[in-house]
């Protein structure tokens, strides 16, 4: 087979770069999930490209950003795409003909809101379409498992797009973490501005909430760092008002702190351990960074911290004043040729592994149960760990207790 064709379902600010109004104000003003496909095409990995969201109007005013703000900008990089709904019409169903005009062996990305990856991803694994979810998978463990089952029935790959398992710095921690012994204890800390309540003011809250959003990136580095531990219970905290201040519906948590109870495997006498995962949407404005991101890992022989908001580079302008920026993630600024130069960003990287295992995969060059075996790799059943970690602090919160998880075999639960 050749390149695998790839559909993008989703066309906001992770796809395009595009919010309705113009290009978005955070850190991913030109997105992530667009660009790359576009070099990875320009590359030969992948083949025709298509995109897919519910309304249909809103693509003249994309295709007129991508153009100004990627093709312009790298070398006339090719920014065409076959586009569903037509321009005029509006389509809540619109992913499923978009899926149908796909040949086995394509893929498709999802970067819609949360309670959508599930329908969508179950669609197209079902006719033979190989499947990247942006974090949370689903919101529920059942669906996530439901998955894992559906995608080995129909032999097709499914991959969580946890970027942060190929941030550098996060990467070379885990690796570090195998010698210092014993999980013993686990922080992390991870937010975002107040300003982007209003990016997401159409489903905060309503449809999800900051801890699948954003606690979803540290819970899964966690896990992936200590695999001979399993969750086993999850107690959530949260704290509201200012989402709600600014316009967002009443039941819009703020900050939310999951304190989680790990266990490790195969002992009669339980090792435990601790981890704390809090996550917030209404930090500072102006604070300097998009994303405060760091955490504390200790063990019985040693720790690691690390701090990937501030990464030594600052830039100080007359009205923006000091920001620290990110480039480790997604690098825009094009080479000497003029072309895309990110490829080394794990924004980057994480579509690249996935497009090279798809291609693997279809070649019969690896099987998906060797894909699992890459334990650094997040495949859909690498990361049911963290799929019910979250669900139970949604549980947590909203039924006011601790909520147990209970894994026995290769079966996951929650009660």
């Amino acid at each position: 087979m050749g390149a695998p064709d790839v559909l993008m379902i989703g066309t906001g600010e992770y796809t395009t770069g595009f919010v309705g109004t113009g290009a978005s104000t955070s850190d991913k003003k030109v997105g992530v999930v667009g660009l790359t496909l576009f070099d990875l095409r320009r590359r030969g990995k992948v083949g025709k490209l298509s995109m897919v969201g519910v309304s249909g109007k809103k693509f003249p005013a994309i295709r007129e950003h991508l153009q100004k703000n990627i093709r312009d900008v790298y070398n006339n990089l090719d920014v065409s795409f076959t586009s569903y709904p037509s321009d005029t019409s509006t389509d809540p169903e619109a992913y499923k003909a978009a899926i149908d005009a796909l040949p086995k062996g394509a893929a498709i990305t999802i970067f819609t809101p949360d309670p959508t990856h599930y329908p969508i991803a179950l669609y197209a694994i079902e006719r033979g379409i190989h499947v990247l979810i942006t974090k949370p998978a689903t919101k529920l463990l059942s669906e996530h498992i439901a998955l894992v089952e559906a995608s080995r029935k129909h032999g097709v790959f499914v991959f969580v797009e946890h970027h942060k398992r190929f941030d550098p710095a996060y990467a070379d921690a885990r690796y570090k973490a195998q010698k210092l012994g014993e999980f013993n204890y686990f922080y992390s800390y991870m937010s975002q501005p107040k300003s982007q309540l209003e990016t997401f003011k159409a489903w905060a809250g309503k449809d999800s909430d900051i801890s699948y959003y954003l606690n979803s990136h540290h819970v899964d580095v966690c896990a992936s760092m200590v695999p001979d531990y399993v969750p086993v219970r999850v107690t959530a905290s949260a704290s509201k008002g200012t989402a709600v201040d600014l316009g967002c519906v009443p039941e819009t948590e703020d900050t939310i702190t999951l304190l989680v109870d790990w266990e490790k495997k195969g002992e009669a006498d339980k090792r435990r351990a601790t981890g704390v995962y809090t996550a917030s949407w209404t930090a500072p404005q102006k604070a300097g960074v998009h994303s405060n991101q760091y955490f504390h890992y200790m063990a019985s022989k040693g720790e690691i911290r690390t701090n990937q908001a501030k990464r030594g580079y600052d830039v100080t302008e007359d009205e923006g004043g000091l920001m620290w920026y990110n480039p480790f993630y997604m690098r825009y600024a094009p080479d000497e040729s003029g072309n895309f130069a990110g490829q080394t960003g794990y924004g980057y990287i994480s579509f690249e592994k996935f497009i090279d295992a798809v291609t693997a995969l279809n070649e019969g060059k690896v099987t998906l149960d060797q894909l699992d075996a890459r334990e650094g790799l997040p495949t859909l059943k690498n990361t049911i760990a963290t799929g019910a970690i979250l669900e139970a602090g949604r549980r947590s919160l909203d039924e006011k207790r601790t909520v147990e998880i209970v894994k026995d075999g290769d079966k996951w639960s929650l009660k």
